[in-house]
């Protein structure tokens, strides 16, 4: 059980969130965002309607770059990534950085037109991530229009590469390669829905790509050859039985899958993308180890199968993409503002691990969190995405306390 003292020391951004709300600037910001919430769902159709597919955000950029600019961020760019930044200069140059995906995770040519329907708007990539990017936009506003001052620099960023294949590589510049990298101190990134949400745990994934290849040939005439789509077959039943543990959660998954010519023809070339998941490290490189053996005996199964034909097939594994895990501290100044900022927007917070644009800050060292944008939202990652924007001011509101009360800190 936690002595007094810790207790006391972790409800301490709560009494100070009393003072910090009822300063006139933190009001007027506040009241701002809750009058605004019908624009700010405009903003939000608006971006969702320009399509965004990972590697392929330059469109949306351009249309965030503009935004960036009407709210009044400085030095507005795109910079050699694709990630679009603007600046809110504070009194010192350490920069706390507040972000949102532009990309969505669906392939070209998707129907990105939104639909209403009742209490609910429809569309891809509606909530995730087009909300956080519109109240990227509505914080910075707010904060212009209230004349809020902060300690630390701000910098907005709209980044591209979280979902997919992307491979977090918008972030992953910023914090690695960009030439503000040793400023960054802190990191939110705004993404999906819940207000409640804190995302302070960074869960691992790898993802592969297998490709088999063979001889391929006529299915009558060649009939005995191995065939790369029956070896995918043999290697994916042997990862459909794979047994994971609950806790630490740790998951799996086949998500496409190609191959061969015509139904008569045996496949020369037959690809799959598995997507491996644990909130433990050690679990993850276990699940790898077996995705490993899995393809081995797959590729060995077929061959031996077809071995009267003197023909054999390989097989070859790329690691396409690799999220680091890792924990921002519960006790860590940021995950206690959170808290603090919806405690004091009258929610309770909830602490999670999830896979997002925070994974690289975390794994850097750098205290990072994920926050949700307002409002509610479901099927995320399908055609059917939804969102209903009831009270959906609460999640722009939010986070902006947690930077202001963060900023008390400094």
């Amino acid at each position: 059980m936690p002595s007094r003292f810790a207790l006391l020391f972790l409800a301490a951004p709560l009494f100070a969130q009393d003072a910090l709300i009822s300063r006139p600037d933190v009001k007027k910001a506040l009241a701002f965002i809750e009058t605004s919430q019908e624009r700010t769902l405009a903003s939000q159709v608006a971006i969702a309607e320009i399509a965004a597919p990972t590697f392929h955000e330059s469109e949306r950029a351009k249309y965030l770059a503009s935004e960036f600019r009407r709210v009044g961020l400085t030095n507005v760019e795109i910079d050699k990534q694709g990630n679009v930044l603007g600046w809110r200069p504070g009194d010192s140059p350490d920069t706390f950085v507040l972000a949102a995906h532009l990309d969505i995770s669906f392939a070209e040519g998707v129907n990105v037109k939104v639909r209403k329907e009742g209490a609910r708007w429809h569309g891809p990539g509606l909530a995730d991530d087009s909300r956080g990017l519109a109240a990227l936009l509505n914080i910075a506003e707010a904060m212009n229009a209230a004349g809020i001052k902060t300690h630390q620099t701000v910098l907005f960023v709209a980044n591209v590469g979280e979902e997919g294949l992307g491979d977090l590589n918008g972030v992953r510049y910023l914090f690695k390669e960009s030439p503000m990298k040793d400023r960054l101190r802190e990191f939110i990134s705004i993404d999906g829905s819940d207000p409640t949400r804190i995302v302070n745990g960074g869960t691992g994934v790898k993802r592969y790509r297998v490709t088999l290849t063979g001889p391929g040939g006529h299915s009558y005439g060649n009939f005995g050859r191995p065939s790369p789509i029956h070896a995918a077959g043999r290697i994916i039943d042997q990862l459909a039985d794979m047994q994971v543990p609950a806790n630490p959660k740790t998951t799996f998954n086949v998500g496409r899958i190609s191959g061969g010519t015509a139904v008569n023809a045996i496949a020369e070339e037959c690809s799959f993308e598995v997507d491996l998941r644990s909130v433990d490290p050690g679990v993850l490189d276990r699940i790898e180890a077996k995705l490993f053996e899995a393809v081995r005996v797959g590729t060995e199964l077929e061959n031996k199968a077809r071995a009267a034909s003197g023909s054999v097939m390989k097989s070859d594994m790329k690691l396409v993409s690799n999220r680091p895990a890792g924990q921002t501290a519960l006790t860590s100044p940021l995950v206690l503002a959170a808290q603090a900022a919806i405690t004091a927007t009258g929610q309770k917070p909830q602490l999670e691990f999830s896979s997002t644009d925070s994974n690289i800050p975390i794994s850097l060292g750098v205290p990072a969190i994920t926050m949700g944008g307002g409002g509610r939202s479901g099927n995320a990652h399908s055609l059917d995405e939804w969102f209903e924007p009831a009270n959906a001011w609460k999640g722009p509101q939010t986070v902006l306390l947690t930077i202001l009360e963060f900023d008390r800190m400094k």
